[in-house]
């Protein structure tokens, strides 16, 4: 059976770090092989320091991508600069982590556990309130193994669960997570892609790139007759196989 890196594990001083991402890093990851196989926990520092993630160390996440139900737009967040890892980035809706610290978020059926992560943390992050993304309305798709350096010292080794749902939601940002957010359509973010001066989270242009455009047509091109509106779990239910984990490393 696999089992965490036994070689000694890197950690680090945060102090010079925002003190409520500080905080942050006290929570604990899902440590898992890369066949996704939980194998135990680990805080999120250790999990996410370039020194250990070159040992192997591998954990759990998700990818929620928030869709208007009426226009089909994307929301979209720019990473605030308080961030310790991929500070001041555009990415998807929320990017974040089920915790070992709740038991709700260890669930693996029907992917219970990152779908409950999902709902917290876009509460978390953008104060979307839970009843308008409730765990249920998630549309799963697939995961996805990456790895991807932040800064040298930090960096992101995830099994990425991709999730879709379709919510007129109200937006609150929590300004310690992000500095800005934004609706857009498909050629919006071809065009934020294309200009000059824009980064991105590594994980969101590994999606983008193989993954989102697809996806999306898929989702623009049925409406649920009974609400004439865009809903990712009529739209893309079976449309993919998500049984296995992508290697994209």
């Amino acid at each position: 059976m696999a089992t965490i890196p036994t070689t000694s594990l890197a950690s680090i001083d945060l102090s010079e770090y925002d003190p409520e991402q500080s905080r942050l890093m006290d929570e604990r990851c899902i440590v898992v092989t890369p066949d996704d196989i939980a194998i135990g926990a680990l805080d999120k520092k250790t999990c996410h320091l370039m020194a250990n993630i070159n040992k192997g160390l591998l954990h759990r996440a998700f990818s929620a991508f928030v869709f208007h139900p009426a226009t089909g737009k994307l929301l979209l967040q720019q990473r605030a600069t308080e961030k310790i890892t991929f500070p001041d980035m555009w990415t998807n809706t929320c990017c974040s982590h089920p915790l070992d610290d709740f038991e709700e978020e260890k669930v693996e059926e029907e992917q219970r556990g990152v779908r409950v992560a999902a709902t917290r943390k876009l509460d978390h992050e953008l104060g979307i309130p839970p009843a308008q993304v409730p765990p249920d309305n998630f549309q799963y798709l697939t995961r996805i193994h990456y790895l991807a350096p932040s800064d040298g010292l930090w960096g992101e080794h995830e099994v990425d669960y991709i999730l879709f749902i379709t919510s007129e939601v109200t937006v609150t940002p929590n300004l310690n997570e992000i500095r800005d957010h934004k609706w857009v359509d498909k050629k919006e973010l071809q065009d934020m892609f294309d200009a000059p001066g824009n980064s991105f989270t590594p994980w969101f242009k590994l999606i983008a790139r193989d993954y989102l455009f697809s996806w999306w047509d898929v989702l623009l091109s049925k409406k649920n007759p009974e609400t004439g509106l865009y809903d990712a779990k009529y739209a893309l239910k079976g449309a993919v196989d998500g049984s296995k984990v992508v290697k994209m490393v």
